[in-house]
């Protein structure tokens, strides 16, 4: 799970003011981390089915903001990709 020093990391690395906490890059990395965590918990419980429609969930969202980032901010688009290996 996302602990507070690690969620303060994700945010400081891709902030795009001093205060914000909230931006479409920032979302997409505590969301990414959230995913892979799920993603590993589902290897191990295979018939959690409420997890897997949670993880499904949070993939869309992902997703979604993914798509406004690249129509809005193409170069914040190409960077998280590149960090977190999307697509």
């Amino acid at each position: 799970m996302l602990n507070k020093e690690k969620k303060k990391n994700l945010i400081e690395k891709f902030k795009e003011h001093p205060k914000d906490t909230g931006s479409a890059s920032v979302q997409i990395a505590l969301l990414t981390e959230r995913i892979k965590y799920l993603t590993e918990h589902l290897k191990k419980h295979k018939k959690d089915f409420h997890t897997r429609r949670g993880l499904l969930m949070l993939v869309g969202r992902r997703r979604r903001l993914l798509s406004y980032l690249k129509k809005e901010d193409s170069q914040g688009y190409d960077a998280i990709v590149k960090e977190f290996k999307l697509k």
